[in-house]
């Protein structure tokens, strides 16, 4: 069992959601776009932050590995689920989680814009900048987090805790 601390509170995660949904429907404002999840762990987050875009859009989803049930990336990345439609010039928004070493999504983001698409922007809920190993250009952000292992919203720890509907810190 893990002794967990709430760093962001459901209220706080919720209305940050809310802000981002308004931002990304005024940036895409008379443009379609494909919300792409990356699973398992952004899934929550996709859920919740959809209902906040005013935009017409699809969801697609990828599952993308790199982690196996360590506490920090492996380093090399594994499609697991690829894309079920093309993205040839369509606008993409990937939905992330959580990017702390930025491998996964610098390869994922270079793999899809070798498919052509109108654009790509990423939207992540939590960004761990001092653990960035890989240059990511992140357009939208939730929180910076620091070096914690978080867990909770969609966040595991092999495999579990993502039903917590907040943020958490194990303290040991």
């Amino acid at each position: 069992m893990l002794n967990l601390e709430t760093l962001i509170s459901e209220e706080r995660l919720q209305a940050r959601i809310a802000e981002l949904g308004a931002e990304i429907s005024h940036d895409y404002e008379g443009k379609e776009i494909i919300v792409l999840c990356i699973l398992k762990g952004g899934v929550m987050f996709m859920t919740d932050l959809v209902k906040h875009i005013t935009v017409p859009l699809k969801m697609e989803f990828m599952v993308v590995s790199s982690y196996g049930d360590e506490y920090k990336s492996s380093g090399i990345v594994k499609i697991v689920k690829d894309l079920d439609e093309p993205i040839t010039d369509k606008h993409v928004l990937i939905v992330e989680d959580i990017i702390d070493s930025g491998r996964t999504l610098a390869y994922v983001r270079k793999m899809l814009g070798e498919r052509k698409p109108a654009s790509i922007k990423l939207c992540t809920l939590l960004n761990k900048e001092e653990e960035r190993v890989t240059d990511v250009e992140v357009e939208y952000e939730g929180f910076k987090v620091g070096n914690e292992f978080v867990i909770g919203y969609g966040l595991d720890y092999k495999q579990y805790y993502r039903n917590l509907p907040y943020i958490a810190v194990n303290k040991g």
